[in-house]
């Protein structure tokens, strides 16, 4: 069994990729696993995992200019076989450690350069112009790491063409965590959105949408504006009526947002970088039994209608998200029907069981290579 130390200088401690999913699998597989994280609230063990806190920092540029070097220092002392970054920000730390003859790993959780080019604060030069820059030092860096991880098949592709040693190892949900068959007979007349909150997540055409519905469903809305402007902006739109904003809540919280929810929405804008994304919320809407309401992109109309689990619709239109939101709501057999196929579909097909067989069969990999490197 090999040390893994897993490394964020962003996540928070308890990120369900990292932690959740990924330290508690290798952990569970009999992996010593280390999580250093810089969130200021201490040392623990949790689930077999030891945490290791460098301490929180003031913002953004000196969580790159200082907090990424602590983590650098603690990633030293623990002296581990493999090294996982899970923050591009740690790229530079992770040739540090590759200098000094450490095995590391990088878990791409998002197509960068794709993610640049939609950044709404960056002028149209500035967004090309950072993207190609960090897409030449990703390739860069990522030819000269052990391995990579990607967190969908489209990111897999691109990084394979840089380090033919890439896995993706996809944010499907644990069953365990929706084990309980959703009761219909409970549900309120409302739909839920679950995820963080911004212009480019359809936010404004959602409360729009909630302009024009028919039914008396409502909207329950979980998750942290990403500007205080757009939330008073939205608050002040006739459709905020029909809202309910819970801000953040734990596990068990939207849990019970989506057993009270007719239907959940994922209705994100047809940027660059969400066309090939696998939201991790609609993977869990499906595991909670609920109809989605997606974008019509492509691949997410394989998923959805292609599974029988959902209406694709336009996202910039909300008369079109109203309609779908207005169906489930006035259908509810028929939304118990198609949650049930969605459901299906994850247990089937888009669990983390099979996610994490490839996570330990590619650590495992990457452990036979430590050990060969080790002999005499």
């Amino acid at each position: 069994m090999a040390n893994i130390v897993h490394l964020t200088s962003a996540h928070p401690r308890y990120d369900t990729r990292i932690f959740v999913k990924q330290c508690r699998s290798l952990a569970a597989r009999g992996h010593e696993v280390t999580l250093v994280v810089a969130d200021g609230l201490g040392e623990e063990r949790a689930d077999g995992v030891r945490i290791v806190d460098v301490g929180r920092s003031g913002g953004r540029l000196q969580r790159v200019l200082r907090t990424t070097g602590r983590v650098l220092r603690a990633a030293l002392t623990l002296d581990a076989d493999v090294y996982q970054l899970h923050d591009p920000e740690l790229i530079p730390a992770g040739l540090r450690l590759k200098r000094q003859g450490r095995q590391v790993v990088f878990d791409s959780h998002e197509d960068v350069p794709a993610q640049l080019l939609a950044k709404p604060y960056l002028n149209r030069f500035s967004r090309r112009a950072l993207s190609t820059a960090f897409a030449a030092y990703e390739r860069h860096a990522c030819r000269r790491f052990d391995g990579l991880i990607a967190a969908t098949p489209f990111i897999r592709e691109r990084l394979a063409a840089i380090n033919p040693n890439t896995v993706d190892v996809n944010n499907y949900p644990v069953l365990q965590e929706f084990e309980t068959a959703p009761d219909w007979n409970r549900k309120a007349m409302e739909v839920c959105y679950v995820g963080s909150i911004s212009a480019i997540r359809g936010i404004r055409e959602l409360v729009r949408a909630c302009e024009q519905l028919r039914s008396p469903a409502r909207l329950s809305l979980v998750g942290g504006f990403s500007e205080p402007a757009l939330e008073r902006e939205v608050a002040g739109y006739p459709g905020w009526a029909r809202v309910d904003a819970h801000g953040h809540l734990d596990r068990a919280g939207v849990q019970q947002a989506m057993g009270r929810a007719m239907a959940g929405l994922v209705t994100l804008h047809p940027v660059v970088n969400y066309l090939d994304a696998l939201p991790v919320k609609m993977f869990e809407y499906m595991a909670a039994g609920l109809p989605v309401i997606a974008s019509r992109f492509p691949l997410w109309q394989e998923i959805v209608e292609g599974n029988g689990c959902g209406i694709c619709v336009d996202p910039m239109d909300p008369a079109a998200i109203a309609a779908a939101i207005d169906h489930f709501c006035r259908h509810p057999q028929e939304a118990r029907r198609i949650g049930e196929n969605g459901r299906r579909a994850v247990h089937t097909r888009y669990n983390w069981h099979g996610e994490a067989d490839k996570l330990l069969a590619f650590h495992d990999r990457i452990a036979r290579s430590t050990h060969r490197l080790d002999r005499p």
